[in-house]
């Protein structure tokens, strides 16, 4: 009995394993490498452009909210229920202003995304510190709101 258990189970390690080599088991030549690794490196690449254009666009619909909570506030004040919590505590024009930052923000964000320059990083950096001063402020107005 043992000896079958242990029979089946080396067969069954041999199909879960990987190989080990190739069919002619040469190492690659430089390069052979070199365009194994450019390949690579555009794959990455494109994987990398996707993504950014799909936050992007994720960040473009968050745009199109904001816009419409603005207008939505601007036209008939107190409507919407996440600007109706905050009506004894803050002035409408308030709401409307940190509804623009955060606009300014995401725009920020996007042009960071979709920018092919070495300043693309500093985008990013500024949509966050802006992201971070509408996060204090609508944290200062929640916490005031809840005691």
């Amino acid at each position: 009995m043992k000896k079958l258990s242990r029979k089946l189970r080396n067969e069954e390690d041999k199909n879960l394993s990987l190989p080990v080599h190739d069919g002619d088991s040469r190492p690659l030549d430089p390069q052979e490498q070199e365009e194994l690794v450019r390949s690579l490196e555009r794959s990455q690449a494109q994987q990398s452009r996707l993504w950014r254009r799909v936050f992007a666009a994720l960040f473009f619909c968050y745009i199109v909210f904001l816009m419409y909570s603005i207008v939505n506030q601007a036209s008939s004040p107190w409507e919407l229920r996440y600007h109706a919590y905050f009506m004894e505590e803050i002035y409408s024009w308030m709401i409307i202003s940190a509804d623009w930052v955060a606009v300014l923000a995401c725009s920020f964000a996007i042009i960071g995304l979709l920018h092919e320059s070495m300043h693309r990083r500093r985008w990013i950096h500024y949509s966050w510190y802006t992201g971070v001063i509408l996060a204090i402020f609508w944290l200062y107005y929640m916490l005031r709101y809840s005691y």
